[in-house]
């Protein structure tokens, strides 16, 4: 028999045991990869809307703490827009509302003018026309939630606007929501002279990350992200979903762990006469710590396979809700799955530290004796 079937036919002795150590561990991993998909896609959505436009970076409130939070004044937008550094400027206003099933229907406010610098691509329809109020486009995910066409009239805020054109730019968040005249939407939402963000295209030729830091070293009421590295400057949301992700992995490692240990301890145990036969003929203490690792690695391997598939369908059943299908695009990235293989290592060698240790330290003789 080789040392790998042995290993295996160890973990098939007590069947049940090992099943539950097996279902206990893929918990945790499933929790590690369901949670990496849905982090992911916030941070994926997120990166999107940042960089929007064909923008270097958005302008924001300083200390915001959250992004839709953000408030930016008309004065301070134009004095932006008249930066010798500064090619354009893109300002836009966000507002969230529940429409239709959508409770984060996102509503952006920006000029025409604005938005013909960098328009979406359009579906149907046409862009909102310079000076119109009462206009709007909707997001093809948008449309479809609220059962919408070209020439139908939609309420936001308690505002009738006639929708004149669908869009799609490839964002699940912007996709689901709608853009409107930024004055109307101000009036709207009583936001009269103030603005989210204001996204920023630096002059060719200049270097965007120093253009940055000028604006802030200019306005210390203000700052500027340019991608999701930056976020936690106006958005504290997307640092408790990355602290979470992490206080969850610890979580399952330990949980994991403890799992782990308690069922190679008692097979360690119910072994006790026979790890004593494998000594006395001549098997070192080495030996007998790779056979009760081996066992523990295998046990967690399987149990990230397992863990790993049902993250996927969690992950997979969350977004049949639509509130959460309109925020997030899942990243089924290789990165969540490498982690939760790193998890199951993890556990597997600290779950199987002691064990190990105490069969290495067993005496032959007194092992022997052990009925």
């Amino acid at each position: 028999m080789t040392f790998l079937a042995l290993i295996v036919k160890n973990l098939f002795r007590q069947r049940t045991r090992t099943a539950l150590t097996v279902l206990g561990i893929s918990v945790g991993i499933t929790t590690v990869v369901a949670l990496g998909v849905i982090v992911g896609g916030l941070k994926a959505t997120t990166s999107q809307i940042l960089r929007a436009y064909n923008s270097g970076f958005i302008v924001a409130r300083h200390g915001a703490a959250d992004l839709s939070l953000s408030t930016v004044t008309e004065q301070e937008a134009d004095a932006l827009a008249r930066r010798p550094d500064v090619d354009h400027t893109i300002r836009a206003l966000f507002e969230i509302t529940q429409m239709g099933d959508n409770p984060f229907f996102a509503t952006m406010g920006v000029r025409a003018e604005d938005l013909a610098l960098a328009p979406p691509k359009l579906i149907d329809g046409r862009l909102l026309s310079p000076g119109a109020t009462d206009e709007i486009l909707l997001g093809d995910g948008g449309a479809s939630n609220l059962h919408a066409a070209v020439g139908d009239t939609v309420e936001i805020q308690k505002r009738s606007f006639r929708v004149v054109g669908i869009y799609h730019t490839g964002n699940t968040y912007q996709d689901s929501g709608a853009m409107a005249p930024l004055r109307a939407l101000q009036e709207a939402s009583a936001k009269p002279n103030t603005v989210t963000g204001v996204y920023v295209v630096v002059k060719p030729g200049l270097d965007p990350v120093q253009v940055a830091q000028s604006i802030r070293d200019d306005s210390p009421l203000l700052t500027t992200v340019a991608d999701i590295s930056e976020i936690s400057r106006v958005d504290q949301g997307i640092v408790i979903m990355d602290a979470l992700e992490l206080a969850i992995t610890a979580l399952a490692v330990g949980i994991g762990a403890i799992g782990v240990m308690n069922t190679m301890v008692m097979s360690v145990f119910e072994r006790t006469r026979e790890i004593g036969i494998l000594r006395a003929v001549g098997w070192r203490g080495s030996r007998i710590m790779r056979m009760i690792v081996g066992e523990s690695l295998i046990l967690c391997l399987v149990a990230t396979v397992v863990g790993s598939a049902l993250g996927v369908l969690a992950s997979r059943s969350v977004l049949l809700i639509p509130a959460v299908r309109s925020v997030l695009d899942p990243q089924y990235t290789v990165d969540i799955f490498v982690r939760a293989l790193v998890v199951a290592i993890a556990v597997a060698l600290v779950g199987a530290a002691y064990p190990a240790m105490r069969a290495v330290r067993l005496e032959p003789m007194e092992a022997l004796r052990h009925e």
